[in-house]
C-alpha cells in the first residue's frame, strides 16, 4: 500500500465525504483545520462565479492558517466532480481546479481520463468512488490514483457489497491508496478499515450532525435520533441506489417501505441548475453508521472524539 505524500500527516487517516448541499466551505475549512481531508461537491457552489469564490476563500484561509500554525498545518482539501453526462459544468469547473491547484479531486458516477489528466497536470491526485471491481479496474485504467470503495451501509449513493469483500478483492490487484466508505463513524471503525487493507476511512454521515454542516436543524437532529434501522436503501429518488432516512421519506408523504423503482433520468436534478431540487432538499441521505452519533457538536470536537477512539482502539489491540 502507498499513501500519497500530501496525505501522510493527517491527524486521523480520514477523508471527509462530499455531501450534496451539506458540505459547504465552512465545514470543509473546519475539517481541514482539524487535520482530516475536507471535501465538497463542486455543484454545491451554485450561482455564477460561486465555485471560484469558494476555491479562493478556501485556499486563502488555509494558507493563512498554515502560516500561523507551521508546526500543525491543515490537511489538504478535495473537490468532488460528478462525471455524469448531464453535468454541463464539469470541464469549466475542472479548469478552475487546475487554476487553483486543488490538491485532491474525487470523481463520481463515471471515470474520465480528461479529468484525471487535468488534475495530474499540476500535481493533484484523483480518487474515484466505486462499488465493485468492474468500476474499480476501469477507474485505474483511465488514470485514477486511488479508489474510494463504497460498501454497503454508506450514506447517499452506496454499493451493496460487504466492505470485507470489496476491500479484499481490490487489494488482490491494486496496491495504491484506498479509502473505505460504509458506516465509518468512529475511530474504531477507521482503525478497522485500515486493518482490512484500506488506508483511510471515508466519513460522511456523522458530519451532518455538526454545527458547521449546511443542513437544516431538523436534518441534524434526525441523524442524532435515528440509527441503522431508520435507513432505507432505494434507487427511487435518483435512479442510483442509495441510503436515505426513513422519517424524511415519510414526512414527504411517501411509504419508505414501499418505494417504486427509480429512473436514472432523475439524476439530472443533481446537475441541472434550473431543475426543481425538492427531492434533494427534503429527502435526506444518510448511512447506517449514525447510531454512533448522539449529539450535535463542532467538527473539531467530532474529529477529536474519533481520534481518541482510534488511539484507544489501537492501544487495546497492541497491549
Amino acid at each position: 500500500m502507498s499513501t500519497p505524500e500530501i496525505l501522510k500527516n493527517l491527524t486521523l487517516p480520514v477523508i471527509a465525504a462530499p455531501m450534496f448541499i451539506v458540505s459547504g466551505k465552512e465545514m470543509v475549512l473546519a475539517q481541514c483545520k482539524a487535520g482530516i481531508v475536507g471535501s465538497f461537491p463542486a455543484l454545491n457552489a451554485r450561482g455564477e462565479g460561486e465555485f471560484e469564490k469558494w476555491l479562493i476563500e478556501i485556499t486563502e484561509e488555509l494558507d493563512r492558517y498554515n502560516q500561523a500554525n507551521p508546526d500543525k498545518p491543515a490537511a489538504p482539501f478535495a473537490v468532488n466532480q460528478i462525471v455524469f453526462k448531464t453535468n454541463a459544468r464539469l470541464y469549466e469547473d475542472m479548469e478552475l481546479c487546475v487554476k487553483y491547484k486543488v490538491p485532491v479531486i474525487i470523481t463520481s458516477l463515471g471515470a474520465n481520463t480528461d479529468v484525471n489528466d487535468a488534475a495530474h497536470s499540476y500535481g493533484g491526485i484523483v480518487f474515484h468512488d466505486v462499488i465493485n471491481q468492474k468500476f474499480a479496474r476501469k477507474a485505474i485504467e483511465k488514470g485514477a490514483d486511488g479508489l474510494i470503495t463504497v460498501a454497503a451501509g454508506a450514506g447517499g449513493h452506496a454499493g451493496a457489497l460487504s466492505p470485507f469483500a470489496l476491500v479484499q478483492e481490490t487489494r488482490e490487484w491494486f496496491d495504491g491508496p484506498i479509502a473505505l466508505s460504509g458506516c465509518i463513524a468512529t475511530g474504531d471503525s477507521v482503525l478497522a478499515a485500515q486493518a482490512m487493507g484500506a488506508d483511510f476511512g471515508y466519513v460522511g454521515s456523522s458530519f451532518i450532525a455538526t454545527k458547521e454542516a449546511n443542513a437544516v436543524d431538523e436534518y441534524k437532529q434526525m441523524v442524532v435520533d435515528c440509527d441503522a434501522d431508520d435507513v432505507v436503501y432505494s434507487d427511487y429518488f435518483t435512479g442510483v441506489s442509495g441510503n436515505y432516512l426513513k422519517p424524511s421519506i415519510a414526512d414527504a408523504g411517501l411509504d419508505p417501505n414501499n418505494l417504486p423503482k427509480g429512473d436514472i433520468s432523475a439524476m439530472s436534478k443533481l446537475t441541472d441548475q434550473a431543475s426543481d431540487a425538492k427531492a434533494w432538499k427534503d429527502i435526506w441521505g444518510c448511512g447506517q453508521g449514525i447510531g454512533a452519533v448522539d449529539e450535535i457538536e463542532s467538527v473539531a470536537d467530532r474529529v477529536a472524539s474519533m481520534k481518541s477512539q482510534y488511539d484507544a482502539a489501537l492501544a487495546r489491540l497492541t497491549s
